[in-house]
């Protein structure tokens, strides 16, 4: 799915929205830059991979917050993880490096990435991701 098509049905589900365009974010540094609208509502998202690369994982959390990934693994028994390169991010994902969403799940037609979203996140009205 391309961003017109995710518009077209969050727009046939009645799902209300704001759309907030700009440039691909490699880091929350260039967010506290940017003139994007309330910060405070902005998610990161981590994509990760397994040592042996048969496991993906979207990591959705509030912009403030660290991620402790050696945690993570322990809690979820995942192998040793990394960030996944840009080229499983376009296979997989659809998307390029900087411009990690939620939204490209729709693209993981195999569903190989699980997603995990921070409980504090999912407590906020608004989210920017």
């Amino acid at each position: 799915m391309n961003k017109q098509d995710i518009y077209a049905s969050l727009d046939s589900n009645n799902i209300t929205y704001e759309k907030i365009e700009h440039s691909a974010v490699f880091d929350m540094t260039e967010i506290e830059r940017s003139d994007i609208p309330n910060k405070d509502l902005i998610a990161k998202n981590l994509f990760l991979r397994d040592e042996p690369k048969r496991n993906y994982y979207l990591l959705t959390v509030k912009s403030d917050k660290k991620v402790d990934v050696k945690a993570f693994r322990k809690n979820y028994g995942t192998k040793r993880l990394s960030f996944a390169n840009s080229e499983d991010m376009v296979e997989i994902l659809g998307l390029s490096p900087g411009s990690v969403s939620p939204f490209g799940l729709l693209n993981d037609k195999e569903c190989r990435v699980k997603l995990f979203i921070d409980n504090d996140l999912i407590k906020t009205s608004n989210i920017i991701g």
